[in-house]
């Protein structure tokens, strides 16, 4: 959501995730807060799977997401809608298939490929997460040792509150610096500024 609280224009749904905040671990940059990390990517919290088998942690919906996280019984865990620019889609949905993901599969690809809105008025925007993905998983610019301070030195961009940046023009043109350098080979080779919303407060709030 913008500060106004209107809907994002001109980004698509990826789906929610339920992931507690992170603390600063000592193999990453020092220039992140050292507790509050927020985070989509398993390299950096502890996120919750969709099934028990643990093969997928993308929710389709932030009721089952809420519903996921109440069941767990553990404090501190949050619900995040996840959102990507509609102009980065194509590149994300073919470095996706590269790496074994159809789109008639199923789960995020196939929300991507359908360009859902993002639809969260009501959530908190926290800011933008530089992601990859690779072999079905997704690594974050902070997980990979000396990208943040790779990305500053090259752009200025630096990660703020919450370990994200939180100006959607930055993010972007940091992904972009970071695609076009390869510093992020042999895992990412295509990165992306993900913006990340927490909608748990506004579910909470909505429920009687």
């Amino acid at each position: 959501m913008r500060r106004d609280g209107a809907m994002e224009p001109g980004y698509a749904l990826a789906g929610y995730r339920v992931a507690p905040r992170a603390d600063r671990q000592d193999w990453q940059d020092t220039a992140l807060p050292s507790t509050g990390l927020v985070s989509l990517s398993d390299c950096v919290v502890d996120l919750m799977p969709v099934d028990p088998n643990g093969w997928d942690d993308w929710f389709a919906s932030p009721q089952e997401a809420e519903i996921a996280r109440d069941q767990a019984g553990k404090p501190g865990l949050h619900v995040l809608a996840v959102g990507f620019a509609t102009a980065d889609v194509p590149g994300l949905l073919a470095d996706i298939a590269d790496g074994g993901w159809d789109t008639a599969a199923g789960g995020l690809p196939e929300r991507l490929a359908r360009h859902e809105r993002f639809p969260h008025a009501g959530g908190q925007r926290l800011g933008f997460e530089l992601v990859g993905f690779d072999s079905g998983r997704w690594h974050t610019w902070t997980c990979l040792g000396g990208l943040v301070a790779d990305v500053r030195r090259a752009t200025g961009v630096q990660p703020g509150q919450w370990g994200l940046i939180q100006d959607e023009q930055d993010a972007r043109r940091a992904a972009q610096w970071l695609t076009g350098s390869g510093l992020g080979d042999p895992k990412v080779l295509l990165w992306a500024a993900a913006l990340l919303t927490d909608v748990t407060r506004a579910l909470n709030a909505a429920t009687p």
